[in-house]
């Protein structure tokens, strides 16, 4: 059997005045989305439990089969699993975001999509001039950097109780009141601050100034956490795997699981990503995989930006070019199953992730179709089809 899921990041929205009372899934034309839900079944799923916070990485370690209240250690260790990076036993890893602050308002969570080049430049200079005593900055792609806290010390310097606040939950607010609280807080703070005077007169950010882009005025620390510990995915659920994401956080998950990653290039992460060139891929990788898992981030970006056109349009390109040629290439290898499912809700009135239910599609060998004709939040309410913990999603989608 072959088993195909696709991931729309942040998709599930609500109603919109804009759109007549219709969500964006409604309002979207998905025909290869409404196939799947014609000739399977629609529910929904929560993959965030009330305790965390409603973030990728518990929502698409919850998806793709695990626990989070079990499994969950944070956001950065997830991306530094995606470098190779090693982290031992004491040590933390902590999500490091280039942005843009302006009168302790948060301008823009990605410093304007700055380009990787140039943040690894700016990380570098970070590192020089901040780093040490255990402290590495470490580049990663565009707006989203590494720093990890190495220590021998099993006690700190941070804990459970290490409060941080993601920077693209404060577009447009004032910051103040978010910074980091708790445990070991002085030191991000510190970082933070100090990041200010780094890069305040960088040759990257003259430059950006000049160009009319916005600078990176500073780094942002959130996320963090110690190396999780996950049961590979082919000795939970007997089945080999492997993911296309442009995303670390993606591609961390796949590393710990055990899943072959495949770069594809023209991904970006973003609502210019190559979206044929991900269809493609997928299809391809049926032949040597069990379970091919293509992510898509560009509805998440397009929600974060309060952009209701773009997140329609990223829909019908993952419609179009991801779901009906991996769907045609399913049916060429005999029996299969596809599951369609964002990780979490991201309405665009919050430009921000939220708890909720998602919808969810299922088709393939031996699901009896429902009733659903549609691929969608009122299709999936009206079902009976309910996983309140999102995580058992995974068992019943493969069978187990």
């Amino acid at each position: 059997m072959k088993y195909a899921i696709v991931i729309p990041d942040g998709c599930a929205d609500e109603p919109q005045e804009s759109l007549g009372g219709k969500t964006h899934l409604q309002s979207a034309r998905l025909p290869a989305m409404d196939a799947v839900a014609a000739a399977g079944v629609v529910g929904r799923s929560s993959n965030v439990p009330p305790s965390l916070a409603p973030g990728s990485d518990v929502a698409n370690l919850s998806l793709l089969g695990y626990n989070p209240l079990e499994h969950f250690t944070g956001r950065a260790p997830l991306e530094a699993a995606a470098q190779g990076i090693a982290m031992g036993p004491n040590d933390w890893a902590v999500r490091c975001n280039l942005v843009t602050v302006e009168d302790q308002v948060m301008k823009d969570f990605t410093a304007g999509h700055i380009s990787t080049d140039e943040a690894t430049l700016l990380i570098r200079a970070a590192h020089e001039q901040l780093g040490g005593g255990g402290v590495e900055f470490l580049p990663g792609i565009s707006y989203r950097n590494l720093m990890l806290v190495r220590t021998d010390d099993p006690d700190g310097p941070f804990s459970a109780d290490t409060r941080t606040t993601p920077p693209h939950d404060l577009t447009g607010r004032s910051v103040l009141d978010d910074y980091p609280r708790g445990p070991g807080s002085d030191l991000l703070n510190r970082l933070m601050n100090d990041s200010l005077e780094a890069f305040a007169d960088h040759p990257v950010n003259r430059a950006r100034r000049a160009a009319g882009k916005p600078p990176a005025t500073n780094v942002w620390l959130w996320g963090l956490g110690r190396a999780p510990r996950l049961t590979p995915f082919a000795s939970r659920y007997g089945t080999t795997g492997a993911m296309i994401t442009a995303v670390d956080l993606l591609r961390g998950l796949a590393s710990l699981l055990g899943w072959k990653r495949i770069e594809v290039p023209g991904a970006t992460g973003y609502t210019d990503t190559d979206y044929a060139a991900k269809g493609r891929c997928a299809a391809a990788a049926l032949a040597e995989a069990d379970l091919v898992c293509v992510h898509v981030e560009a509805t998440d970006e397009a929600s974060h930006e309060g952009d209701t056109e773009a997140k329609i349009k990223a829909l019908e390109q993952i419609d179009r070019h991801i779901v009906a040629p991996l769907h045609d290439a399913l049916k060429s290898h005999g029996a299969y199953r596809i599951l369609i499912s964002p990780d979490h809700p991201t309405p665009v009135r919050m430009k921000t992730h939220a708890h909720g239910y998602v919808p969810w599609t299922i088709a393939g060998e031996g699901i009896e179709p429902d009733s659903a004709a549609a691929y969608d939040e009122p299709s999936a309410a009206a079902s009976p089809l309910v996983f309140e913990d999102g995580w058992r999603l995974m068992g019943y989608f493969l069978g187990k």
